[in-house]
């Protein structure tokens, strides 16, 4: 060995394969945010578009419009994967009763944060599982409770401008900068305010016959 060269290094041991598992798994949504927590799970899956007209009912509540729309998510895949457990979710922010959803753009992003700086608001995060075979259907809903900040125009305008969180229901993202604009989260389910609560996922996931650890 020459001198001061560096000691040879084990290899590092390769990422344990993927379970084969008795059906496919397909995600019924083109979220990378739900996609990217479904792979923590470490279960073969593919991404399937749903087809959901996500218009409000009447007198719809923010937790009943989620919970709908994640099933409606699930079975409208399950149609074209009928063989599949297939998962839907949704996300609605509720606003004292009212449902807000993905802004879109920025001028709409600044006017939800200025409604609810100095608030509390709720994000109601469903799941739901199906498997067309089997007629498994059952979801699931996790809230979330979100203080904002009393955030000056100033700082909406910085943030928004920074992160462009325009594809998130309530403009912004607490898994990134958007941690700034809070002042406590308060939720039994850690990952449902990023789009997919993955405690009640994996309790879905069991209750229609996939194994996890």
């Amino acid at each position: 060995m020459l001198p001061n060269a560096p000691a040879p290094t084990a290899p590092l041991p390769d990422r344990p394969a993927r379970p084969a598992l008795s059906r496919p798994l397909v995600l019924g949504s083109t979220s990378r945010y739900r996609r990217e927590l479904l792979d923590r799970l470490r279960l073969p899956f593919t991404v399937a578009a749903p087809d959901v007209d996500e218009t409000p009912e009447p007198g719809e509540t923010p937790a009943a419009l989620a919970r709908r729309l994640a099933l409606a998510k699930a079975r409208a895949v399950s149609l074209l994967h009928p063989e599949a457990w297939v998962i839907g979710s949704d996300q609605v922010a509720d606003l004292a009763g009212e449902p807000l959803g993905k802004p879109g753009d920025h001028a709409r992003a600044v006017r939800q944060l200025q409604r609810m700086r100095g608030q509390a608001v709720v994000f109601q995060t469903a799941v739901a599982v199906v498997c067309a075979a089997t007629g498994f259907a059952q979801s699931d809903l996790a809230a979330v409770r979100v203080a904002f900040r009393d955030l000056s125009d100033a700082e909406i305008e910085r943030y928004l401008r920074a992160e462009t969180p325009y594809d998130c229901a309530g403009s912004a993202k607490s898994e990134g900068l958007g941690i700034a604009l809070l002042d406590a989260i308060d939720s039994d389910d850690p990952t449902a305010l990023i789009g997919l609560p993955l405690i009640r996922t994996c309790r879905l996931l069991r209750a229609a016959g996939v194994e996890l650890p």
